[in-house]
C-alpha cells in the first residue's frame, strides 16, 4: 500500500523580500535550494517541516513517534547546567488555596469539592528571558506557576501573568526562546528583546504577533507580583465523575487590582534596586500583608467551541471575559516565606502533567509538547528522576509506587515486591491500581491522518491583536505605541523593521503610523496578506486592560515622605495615620538615614537616604521639608530628581509649603501645577490627598511630559 505525499495545504506567499511557503495555519514555512543547506536532524535525516509537530489531524494530539520534535525539544531543554533555561529568575513563597465554590458538576477533582477546604500551595513568579543574576523589572512575560497539595497529588497550573503565547507549536519554542536570548555571537542583550533576532523571529511568525502586543504593553512592566494577574494559557478539561466533560480556562485574579510601571520608570528602578519585586513580596509577607488571588474559571462547552471565531486549542489566542465570564471558585493567599531559597525556590520544579483525577489535557499542541519537555527539564536541571524526593516537590498526601534507585533516591520500595502484578498479596504485595479512584482520560475520539498540519483556525494572527490594542485606554495604546518604537530601534536590520511595521497595520492603522513615524520610516510598509481575514468587528474587552481594572484603594502601595529636620511634627503625623488606615505604607526619605528631628523635637528614623531612594521605588510622594531643609535640597542633585521623576511619571504628590521652592528648581512651573499635585496645608488635607493616590496616577499630565 502507498499513501501521496501531502503538500499539507501550504501555498505562496511573501514576507519582506523573501519568498515563503504559508501552511494551512499560516505558518511560515522557508524551503532550502542554491546555497541554502537543507535542516537535518543530529542524526542527519532531512527536516521536511520544521513548524508543526506529528499529529492524528490537525487538530488531534501530538505523536509521541514524532522523532524530530522529541530531539529538538530534548536538546532544548539541556542547553543549561543548571539554571532554567527559561524563567530562570525567579521567587516563590508559601500558602494556601481555598475553595469558595464547588464545582461537583463539572469536576471529580477532590480539591475542588467542598468550600471551605483548604490545601497548601506554593507560587513561583518569575521572568522568562533573564537569566537567573538579571534584574526584576525587564520588559517581559511573567511566569505565574502554582503548585497545589491536594489529596489526589502534586497539581500544577504553570501559567503565565499574560494569557496568550507567542506560538502555536511546542516544536517552535527552542526558536522563539533562542532569539529572545542574548545572540549567540555576542552574548548581550541579556535580559532584552530589544534585538534584532527576537523581531526577525516575530515578524517571520504572525502567529506571534497578538503575544508581541501584550508584551509591549503594561502587562510586561507590572508594578509587583501583588498586583498581576495569572492565567493558565491553555484549554483544559474538567471531568465529572459521571464521565462528562467541559472545557476550561483558568486565571488568577489579584485582590488588590492591576497596576504596571512605565517604561522610563522601570529602567530607573532597575539601576535603583535589581530585586525590585522580590524585595516586595518578602516585606509585604513578612508585615503581614498576606497577597491574595482569586481563582476563576471559564467553563465552556463543545457548541461554544465549535461556534467560536477561534479555535479553543490555539494558545496565541483567548476566550474574552464578556463572552464566557469568569466564575469566581477559590482564593490563593501567600502568608510564608521560604526558608531556604535553594532548597524551595531553585529546586521547585512545575510539570504542566502535573494533574489530578477529574482535570484532563486537551489536544493543543503546544500543551501537548510542554508535557513532554517540562519533565523532561527538570530531570536534566535537577540531575535524577527522584527530584519529587526533594521536599518542596514531595506529594503532601500517600503515595506509593515501584520506581526505584537512581541518583539521590530517598524512597525505594520496602520488601521483595518491586514490580506488579506479583504473587506476594497484601502489605508484602505491595501498591495496587484503583480503577474506581485513579486517574482515568477523557475518551475523546480522534480521527485524522498522521500529518504536520495546523487547523486552518489557527491561521487568524491578527483579529485578537486588534481586540485587545482597541480594549486599552488612550494612555495604554500611547505606551504600547511607544514600546514598540523603542524596541524597533534597536533593531539594526531596516527590512525586520519594515516587516514588523507591516504587520502592525492589519492590528490598527493608527498604531503602524505611530510606530512608523518614530522610526523615521518614509512610509508604511507593505503589509502581508493574512491567512485568514482579519475580523474588525470584535467589540473591546474591558477586561483586557489594566487601567479598566486597578484596585479600589491606595492599599499594599507605598508613599515615599521626603523629610527634613524641622519637619511639620502634625502634618507629618496626619500622613502617616492616613495611610496606615488606607493600609498603606510610608518610607522616610532623608538627607541621612539616621533620620531627622521633628518640629516638636522628637527624634525619628529614616528608611532611606536620598540619595538611595529615587521615587520610582514608591507609589505617591509626600515633600514634607522644612523652609531650611528645603534650602539644602535645592542643591541637592537627587533630591530634585525624586520630585522631577515623580511629576514625570505622573504620580501624585502631596507638599508642604515650604517644598515650594523645590518643586520649581526640579522643574515643575506654576503652569505645571495640575490635579494630581495637591497641596497639604494642614492636617485635614491629607485624607483628601490619599483619596487622590487610589487613581494610582494622575495620566492626563503624561501628554505633557512624555517621560514613558
Amino acid at each position: 500500500m502507498t499513501a501521496k505525499t501531502p503538500d499539507h495545504g501550504r501555498t505562496r506567499a511573501s514576507i519582506g523580500t523573501e519568498n515563503i511557503q504559508r501552511g494551512a495555519g499560516g505558518e511560515t514555512h522557508q524551503g532550502a535550494g542554491g546555497d541554502v543547506p537543507v535542516l537535518t536532524t543530529q542524526q542527519g535525516t532531512p527536516v521536511a517541516d520544521d513548524q508543526n509537530s506529528l499529529k492524528a489531524g490537525a487538530r488531534g494530539p501530538t505523536l509521541l513517534e514524532d522523532f524530530h520534535f522529541r530531539e529538538k525539544i530534548f536538546h532544548f531543554d539541556h542547553e543549561r547546567i543548571p539554571e532554567r533555561v527559561v524563567h530562570a529568575r525567579g521567587y516563590g513563597a508559601h500558602g494556601f488555596f481555598e475553595l469558595t465554590d464547588s464545582l461537583s458538576d463539572v469536576t471529580r477533582a477532590d480539591v475542588l469539592q467542598r468550600p471551605g477546604e483548604r490545601v497548601p500551595a506554593f507560587v513561583r513568579f518569575s521572568t522568562v528571558a533573564g537569566s537567573k543574576g538579571s534584574f526584576d523589572l525587564a520588559r517581559d512575560v511573567r511566569g505565574f506557576a502554582v503548585k497545589l497539595y491536594t489529596k489526589e497529588g502534586n497539581w500544577d497550573i504553570v501559567g503565565n501573568n499574560i494569557p496568550v503565547f507567542f506560538i502555536q507549536d511546542a516544536i517552535k519554542f527552542p526558536d522563539v526562546i533562542h532569539s529572545v536570548k542574548p545572540e549567540p555571537d555576542r552574548d548581550f542583550p541579556q535580559a532584552q528583546s530589544a534585538h534584532d533576532n527576537f523581531w526577525d523571529f516575530i515578524s517571520l511568525s504572525p502567529e506571534s504577533v497578538n503575544m508581541a502586543l501584550w508584551v509591549m504593553s503594561d502587562r510586561a512592566l507590572p508594578r509587583s507580583f501583588r498586583f498581576m494577574e495569572g492565567f493558565g494559557v491553555h484549554t483544559f478539561r474538567l471531568v465529572n465523575a459521571a464521565g462528562h466533560s467541559r472545557f476550561v480556562k483558568f486565571h488568577w485574579k489579584p485582590k488588590m487590582g492591576l497596576q504596571s510601571v512605565v517604561w522610563n520608570e522601570a529602567v530607573k528602578i532597575n539601576g535603583a534596586d535589581p530585586d525590585f519585586h522580590r524585595r516586595d513580596l518578602w516585606n509585604a509577607i513578612r508585615s503581614g500583608n498576606f497577597p491574595e488571588w482569586e481563582l476563576g474559571v471559564q467553563l465552556f462547552d463543545d457548541d461554544f467551541a465549535d461556534s467560536f471565531d477561534f479555535d479553543v486549542l490555539d494558545a496565541t489566542k483567548l476566550i474574552p471575559e464578556e463572552l464566557v465570564p469568569v466564575r469566581p471558585v477559590g482564593r490563593l493567599v501567600l502568608d510564608r516565606m521560604v526558608d531556604n531559597f535553594f532548597a524551595e525556590t531553585e529546586q521547585v520544579a512545575f510539570c504542566t502533567q502535573n494533574i489530578v483525577p477529574g482535570v484532563d489535557f486537551t489536544n493543543d499542541p503546544l500543551l501537548q509538547g510542554r508535557n513532554f519537555s517540562y519533565l523532561d527539564t527538570q530531570i536534566k536541571r535537577l540531575g535524577s528522576p527522584n527530584f519529587t524526593h526533594i521536599p518542596i516537590n514531595a506529594p503532601k498526601c500517600p503515595f506509593h509506587n515501584f520506581q526505584q534507585d537512581g541518583h539521590m533516591a530517598m524512597h525505594n520500595p520496602k520488601g521483595r515486591a518491586n514490580y506488579e502484578p506479583n504473587s506476594w498479596g497484601g502489605a508484602q504485595g505491595g501498591p495496587r491500581e484503583d480503577a474506581a479512584k485513579g486517574f482515568t482520560t477523557f475518551p475523546a475520539q480522534e480521527d485524522g491522518a498522521k500529518t504536520r498540519m495546523r487547523s486552518e483556525l489557527f491561521g487568524d494572527h491578527y483579529s485578537q491583536a486588534r481586540q485587545f490594542y482597541l480594549s486599552q485606554t488612550t494612555t495604554e495604546q500611547v505606551h504600547i505605541q511607544q514600546a514598540f518604537t523603542f524596541e524597533l530601534s534597536k533593531v539594526e536590520t531596516l527590512a525586520i523593521r519594515q516587516r514588523m511595521v507591516g504587520h502592525l497595520i492589519h492590528v490598527d492603522h493608527d498604531l503602524a503610523t505611530a510606530v512608523a513615524q518614530g522610526l523615521g520610516l518614509d512610509s508604511l510598509p507593505d503589509a502581508p496578506a493574512p491567512a485568514r481575514p482579519v475580523l474588525d468587528g470584535l467589540p473591546p474587552s474591558p477586561a483586557l486592560s489594566i487601567l479598566k481594572n486597578g484596585p479600589a484603594d491606595f492599599a499594599g502601595r507605598k508613599f515615599g515622605v521626603l523629610v527634613t529636620d524641622g519637619v511639620d511634627a502634625a502634618l507629618l503625623d496626619a500622613v502617616t495615620t492616613a495611610a496606615k488606615d488606607e493600609g498603606a505604607d510610608v518610607e522616610l526619605v532623608a538627607p541621612q538615614v539616621g533620620g531627622v528631628t521633628t518640629s516638636a523635637g522628637v527624634q525619628i528614623p529614616a528608611g532611606q537616604k536620598i540619595k538611595g531612594a529615587p521615587s520610582v521605588l514608591y507609589d505617591a510622594v509626600v515633600l514634607l521639608p522644612s523652609a531650611e531643609g528645603t534650602t539644602v535640597l535645592c542643591e541637592e542633585a537627587t533630591a530634585r530628581d525624586f520630585v522631577a521623576d515623580a511629576f514625570a511619571h505622573a504620580k501624585f504628590i502631596g507638599y508642604a509649603a515650604t517644598a515650594v521652592p523645590l518643586m520649581k528648581r526640579s522643574g515643575i512651573r506654576t503652569q505645571d501645577m495640575d490635579g494630581g499635585i495637591l497641596p497639604l496645608a494642614k492636617a485635614g488635607d491629607v485624607a483628601a490627598f490619599v483619596a487622590a493616590c487610589r487613581a494610582l496616577r494622575f495620566w492626563e499630565r503624561e501628554s505633557r511630559v512624555h517621560a514613558v
